[in-house]
């Protein structure tokens, strides 16, 4: 069976401050970090030893995935870090020299390896995939999804000739540029004739450095065009669309936590919440011991995260509170994300507590 790797050594820098204290595969998605989607998909399909390549805050993947027995996989983790002057500093290797890493340290990479970027929900079908990826006998493949020609910019777009070998690539071209709509998703199949390519001991990525290489020699490298979900979070703003949909139930495989109470309405244990005295619309998730108080207004798609507390009058529209928020009185948020410590609206732009140039007042409901 084909061996897993996922890609969690970035910084994600696109999606601060959401990665402030975590790295983007925690960034969580109704409750659960993204990266455990991933790992629920490959099990699902038969991939159960999986390498996870960590440097920023490794610590926070490693303590809560362990050894992946939770799942009934096998996780190890490979940390890309440097002793510099007493500390040791995370130091990412890029996305080949990552696993090429690995590959020199034990040999893991013995069979195919299916890759995955740490920052996108999936419903690929693997077994497909692979089994194309062994008819076609390639040493590389490249799944990609058909995107609007007016959307190509947003994308490393694949330009490969009828029988699907590829030509070349386009980083972000603009639609006239384009010479093609297959977007790269970051899901990648390996044999392990494609690592050796990868020199030893250096920063080398998977899009800008092999991936040329694989073209030039004129190996056999092929892309699959396939239809699946993939739902990438590369910006704060994909972050607050992807939990819109979510929310909405509109992807597969992404189900609310808790008890359904009314419909549209999910609660965890222990919230205090005076039914009559509330409007509450939903589609709307209230996490264990949140308080909500008379007078407040939450319009979904919403989700209020555990131990959070929403003021009389506070009106939350459409927006995500992370755990332990504290709306104040008669505050109106909407289409926001809401930390104990910042806020970011739907397009991005942030704001910190005690910011006295906002007129919004919001903070830690612990304090």
């Amino acid at each position: 069976m084909a061996k897993g790797m996922i890609l969690a050594a970035g910084q994600g820098t696109r999606v601060r401050p959401l990665t402030k204290d975590l790295p983007k595969p925690m960034v969580p998605i109704l409750d659960k970090p993204l990266m455990e989607y991933q790992i629920e998909h490959l099990a699902r399909h038969g991939i159960t030893e999986i390498m996870v390549n960590v440097a920023y805050h490794h610590q926070e993947i490693e303590r809560y995935f362990g050894d992946g027995n939770r799942w009934g996989v096998q996780i190890g983790y490979s940390y890309e870090g440097v002793l510099d002057h007493g500390d040791i500093l995370p130091r990412p290797m890029g996305s080949a020299g990552g696993m090429r890493r690995i590959q020199d340290f034990s040999g893991f990479f013995d069979t195919t390896t299916l890759v995955l970027c740490g920052d996108a929900l999936i419903d690929l079908d693997i077994g497909a995939a692979l089994h194309e990826h062994k008819a076609k006998g390639a040493i590389a493949s490249v799944v990609a999804l058909d995107v609007p020609l007016a959307e190509v910019q947003s994308y490393g777009i694949v330009v490969a000739g009828s029988d699907g070998k590829i030509q070349s690539f386009q980083e972000k071209p603009s639609p006239a540029e384009a010479k093609s709509t297959l977007a790269s998703t970051g899901i990648y199949i390996f044999e392990p004739a494609a690592l050796e390519l990868i020199p030893s001991g250096k920063v080398y990525d998977i899009g800008s450095n092999l991936f040329p290489q694989l073209v030039e020699k004129e190996l056999p490298f092929y892309v699959q065009n396939r239809f699946f979900n993939w739902i990438d979070i590369g910006r704060v703003s994909d972050y607050w669309s992807v939990l819109q949909r979510v929310l909405r139930g509109e992807v597969a495989e992404v189900n609310m936590p808790g008890r359904q109470i009314k419909p549209g309405i999910w609660v965890g244990l222990n919230i205090s919440v005076p039914w009559d005295k509330v409007t509450i619309e939903g589609p709307v998730y209230i996490g264990s011991s949140v308080r909500i108080e008379p007078g407040a207004t939450i319009t979904g798609p919403a989700w209020i995260g555990h131990g959070s507390h929403i003021r009389t009058g506070a009106k939350v529209v459409r927006s995500i509170l992370f755990d332990y928020t504290r709306i104040a009185a008669d505050m109106r948020f909407s289409e926001m994300i809401v930390s104990p410590d910042y806020c970011v609206d739907r397009h991005g732009d942030t704001l910190y507590r005690g910011d006295d140039t906002s007129q919004l007042r919001w903070g830690d409901a612990r304090a």
